[in-house]
C-alpha cells in the first residue's frame, strides 16, 4: 500500500527553505572553500550560543563528536565509561573506538532515560567519565549525574544527538556538562543534507583541543602534535544547518504540539502507554514513543495501513554480538530488554498534520477494537496514559 503518513517527511521541509538553501549552497560553490569554509566557523559560533555554551566544535558526525570529546580528555585504554544500556549503538562503540571499556547501566522504567540510582554501583577506580543520553527528546536528570560526577570526580560527557533545543531547568541540552555531542544526521530536529556533529563546552582549553584533533592533530598546516582524526563538518552542510538554526525553535514548538494531540487522542486505548513527562525538562520529540504489550501487531498494522512507524533498538546493546564480550546477558539490564519488546516510534515532524495523527490513532483505536475479546484475556504490565 502506498505511504498515506510517511515516519519523517525532510522534502515537506526541504520545500519551505528551498530558495535559502540553494543560496547557501550556491555560495559555497562560488567560494570552492569546501573544507573548513568560513561556513563552518559561523555556524559553530550560532549553534554554542544557541545552547549557551562558549565554544563549538564541528565534527563529520554525531559518532565522532563522542569519540573526540572522549579523546579530548584522554579516555582510553584501561579505562571506564558509563552509559545507559538505553541507546543507539553508537554511544558504546564511541567508548570502544577509544580503546576504554562501556560499562551498562539500566534505563528509569518510565522515562526511558539512565537511572541515576544505579550510576553509583557502577562506578569502579577506573570509571572516568559518564555519558548521559538525553533519549528521544526529552533530557537525563542531569542534577543527580553531575552530583554523583562531581563527588567522584568523572567527566560528564551528553550524548544530545536526540535533543538539539531540549532545556533542563532552562538551561539548554548541550551545557549540561563537560563536554556535549550532537548530531545532525537528516532525520535529526536539526538535519543536515547528509552527515555532521558538534561538540560544546565551556572550556577554551578543551575547544583548542578539539580543533586539533578534528584536522589530524594539526596545530598548524603541517604541524601534528598529536594523533588527531580526520573528521570536520562539512561547509555544504553548515551552510545548510545555518539556514535551519533560526527555524529550529519554531519546529520543536509544533512537534510538541503534535506530541499533545497523539497523547490526547491515544489516552485510554488498549495498553498504549508513551514516555513520561518530566517536569524538570522540556521534550523537543525527536520521537514520539508508545508503548504496548502488542507492538509487532501494532506495527504491521500501521504498516498495512500505510503508516511509517520505527522501532528503535530492538535488540538492546548487551544483547547485540559485537558486544557478547561484556558478559552481559539476558535479564542484566530488565527495562531495557523490556522496551525492546514493546516500544514503538510513530511518525513525527514538524509539518505533521492533525488529519495525519488522526489517521494513525484510528488505526491504533481499529486494532484495540477488533481484537479486544481477544486481547482482555492478556495481562496489562503498563499504567495508561
Amino acid at each position: 500500500m502506498k505511504t498515506v503518513v510517511p515516519f519523517v517527511d525532510l522534502r515537506a521541509q526541504q520545500q519551505t527553505i528551498r530558495t535559502e538553501i540553494d543560496d547557501a549552497i550556491r555560495r559555497v560553490l562560488e567560494d570552492c572553500a569546501f573544507i573548513l569554509g568560513p561556513q563552518v566557523g559561523e555556524f559553530e559560533r550560532h549553534f554554542a550560543d544557541f545552547v549557551h555554551a562558549r565554544h563549538a566544535v564541528g565534527v563529520g558526525d554525531g559518532m565522532a563528536a563522542l569519540r573526540l570529546a572522549l579523546a579530548a580528555v584522554d579516555i582510553g585504554p584501561g579505562d571506564e565509561v558509563i552509559l545507559p544500556a538505553n541507546t543507539f549503538v553508537a554511544t558504546a562503540l564511541a567508548v570502544s573506538a577509544v580503546g576504554a571499556h562501556p560499562i551498562l547501566v539500566d534505563c528509569d522504567a518510565s522515562t526511558y532515560n539512565i537511572d541515576p540510582s544505579l550510576v553509583e554501583t557502577a562506578i569502579t577506580p577506573r570509571t572516568r567519565a559518564i555519558i548521559p543520553v538525553h533519549l528521544a527528546g526529552q533530557a537525563a536528570d542531569m542534577d543527580a549525574l553531575n552530583e554523583i560526577a562531581g563527588r567522584r570526580g568523572l567527566y560528564v560527557i551528553e550524548d544530545a544527538a536526540q535533543a538539539h533545543g531540549t532545556l533542563y531547568k532552562s538551561k539548554p541540552c548541550g551545557s549540561l556538562g563537560t563536554l556535549a555531542c550532537f548530531s545532525f544526521y537528516p532525520s535529526k530536529n536539526l538535519g543536515a543534507y547528509g552527515d555532521g556533529g558538534m561538540v560544546t563546552t565551556s572550556d577554551p582549553r578543551l575547544a583548542e583541543r578539539l580543533t586539533r584533533l578534528r584536522d589530524y592533530g594539526q596545530r598548524h598546516k603541517y604541524e601534528h602534535v598529536e594523533k588527531g582524526l580526520n573528521s570536520r563538518l562539512d561547509t555544504l552542510q553548515a551552510a545548510v544547518l545555518s539556514v535551519k538554526l533560526p527555524r529550529l525553535a519554531r519546529w520543536n514548538e509544533a512537534r510538541t504540539a503534535h506530541a499533545d494531540r497523539y497523547r490526547r487522542l491515544l489516552a485510554g486505548i488498549g495498553d498504549v502507554t508513551v514516555q513520561a513527562p518530566m517536569p524538570y525538562s522540556t521534550h523537543i520529540y525527536h520521537l514520539f514513543v508508545v508503548e504496548t504489550d502488542h507492538r509487532d501487531a501494532v506495527f504491521e498494522t500501521l504498516r498495512a495501513a500505510g503508516i511509517g512507524v520505527g522501532i528503535h533498538y530492538p535488540i538492546p546493546i548487551h544483547l547485540q554480538e559485537a558486544y557478547a564480550e561484556l558478559g552481559y546477558g539476558e535479564g542484566s539490564f530488565p527495562h531495557t530488554e523490556r522496551l525492546a519488546k514493546r516500544v514503538l516510534s510513530l511518525p513525527m515532524f514538524p509539518e505533521l498534520h492533525e488529519d495525519q495523527i488522526d489517521y494513525v490513532v484510528d488505526a491504533i483505536r481499529d486494532f484495540f477494537t477488533s481484537h479486544s475479546e481477544r486481547l482482555a484475556h492478556r495481562p496489562v504490565e503498563s499504567t495508561p496514559i
